[in-house]
């Protein structure tokens, strides 16, 4: 049984947007902290199947909304600045941790929200204890025209669409992906110019700052990941400098591997990672 004691919260992001949060707290001491960084467009109540495994193993989760996402405020699907972005991390992260006596947390980015938690681990690894990264989009990378062009666009139209995700390419679940679709929280449709700026702003930064990140490091990604499939970030994750770092590529898997049919099994090596990897005394 889930003990849902931490309830729903608010906290003031950057330049005065209000976050919504949620925590979900097992019964006792908690045996490690995981803040969870969910991906574009979506929101963090989706990730229900990692909140029914890990809250029972003992680990709280806590789960912010990004600025233009789920509950929290902004314009819809809009990421107008990464930076403000991390700065709202770390508002919650520190609210978090104001919550269990200051302890260093495990940091779990799924997608854009991978993209958000490697940048964030690089910024303030002191808070951290660990780092988990779910199908990250931060690999795929544009010619310098490309970019110059989607630069242009991004300042005359940032509100203009980009890059469409399909909703079937989320889980191989037809009731994950008609879920999906139905959730009133959820933005389908194509990526704003500015978001995809921002986004690919951060990616172009990771290969020269990657073998700063010595974080212990589990990435976990489906191996048909279409929106971000493995290839992309194959550069990416060699170069990242932790001298512990696991890296789990599961065949077939599509985008969202916590919510595709083999989800338990993930999240079993999602768990035995956090085993082997203890709070820090």
């Amino acid at each position: 049984m889930i003990a849902v004691t931490g309830g729903e919260w608010d906290l003031p992001g950057s330049g005065g947007i209000a976050l919504f949060a949620q925590s979900w707290l097992p019964e006792g001491e908690p045996r490690d902290i995981v803040v969870l960084a969910h991906g574009f467009a979506e929101h963090s109540g989706r990730y229900g199947n990692l909140v029914e495994r890990l809250v029972p193993a003992g680990y709280a989760v806590h789960a912010i909304d990004h600025r233009g996402h789920g509950r929290s405020g902004g314009e819809r699907a809009m990421i107008d600045s990464m930076e403000r972005v991390w700065t709202d991390l770390d508002r919650f992260v520190d609210a978090v941790r104001s919550r269990h006596t200051n302890a260093r947390v495990k940091l779990l980015g799924h997608s854009m929200g991978g993209s958000i938690a490697f940048g964030y681990a690089l910024r303030h690894p002191e808070k951290l204890s660990g780092l988990i990264l779910s199908g990250p989009a931060m690999g795929a990378l544009v010619s310098p025209v490309q970019h110059f062009i989607l630069k242009m666009i991004a300042a005359i139209a940032p509100r203009a669409g980009t890059l469409a995700l399909s909703p079937e390419s989320v889980s191989r679940d037809p009731d994950v992906v008609s879920a999906y679709v139905a959730d009133p929280l959820v933005t389908v449709g194509k990526v704003p110019a500015r978001t995809a700026m921002e986004l690919l702003d951060a990616a172009r930064s990771y290969p020269a700052r990657a073998e700063q990140m010595t974080l212990p490091l589990l990435v976990q990604h489906g191996g048909a990941d279409i929106p971000v499939p493995p290839a992309d970030n194959a550069a990416l994750y060699a170069g990242i400098g932790s001298a512990d770092k696991t890296i789990r590529i599961y065949d077939g898997l599509y985008h969202e591997i916590y919510n595709e049919p083999e989800h338990a099994a993930v999240l079993d090596d999602l768990v035995a990672w956090l085993e082997a990897h203890p709070a820090p005394a």
